[in-house]
């Protein structure tokens, strides 16, 4: 069989049943970044870790250093997993991952505190439209949620942006 010109291979990733590669990028040290039409994958040293998209917080892509960079969705207080690796072509991979992310938000409320300080309410669901809606707090840096009046702030938001979508 001859090549094909102007393709590169793509690479071999598992993914789950009913899913199929749409974009995909390697690294020199051999790690695979890849995204289906339901989730972003990370092979690193055979080991593979599927993320759904609506549990993508952010990616970005540095065009100086070739950096892919994706983090996910965490817990207040609590580390929040990062997936980063210098990708020399990256291809649509990068387009693949701001579509569906983008495509993963539902709504997103921007609430401020006072004093500079905000915090977001946002609705997520996978892209697919499986599933439930998710409804997440971002708060800016400096902001504490245990504060009673954050927490105030926070519920009267979450309450208006489910009425004003009428979602649950």
């Amino acid at each position: 069989m001859r090549p094909r010109w102007g393709r590169t291979p793509s690479p071999s990733v598992a993914v789950a049943p009913g899913e199929k590669v749409l974009a995909s990028a390697s690294t020199a040290d051999g790690t695979v970044m890849a995204g289906t039409r339901d989730a972003f994958y990370v092979v690193v040293d055979g080991d593979t870790r599927r993320v759904p998209w609506e549990q993508v917080e952010a990616a970005g892509w540095d065009r100086d250093t070739e950096t892919f960079r994706l983090s996910e969705v965490g817990s207040w207080g609590e580390e929040r997993p990062v997936h980063a690796a210098v990708l020399e072509q990256p291809g649509r991979l990068l387009e693949l991952v701001h579509e569906r992310v983008t495509a993963s938000v539902v709504l997103q409320r921007h609430v401020s505190l006072g004093r500079r300080q905000n915090l977001r309410v946002i609705a997520r669901r996978a892209p697919s439209g499986a599933g439930g809606v998710q409804w997440i707090y971002e708060y800016d840096e400096g902001v504490d949620p245990d504060d009673p009046a954050v927490r105030a702030a926070a519920r009267e938001a979450l309450e208006l942006a489910r009425r004003d979508v009428g979602l649950p």
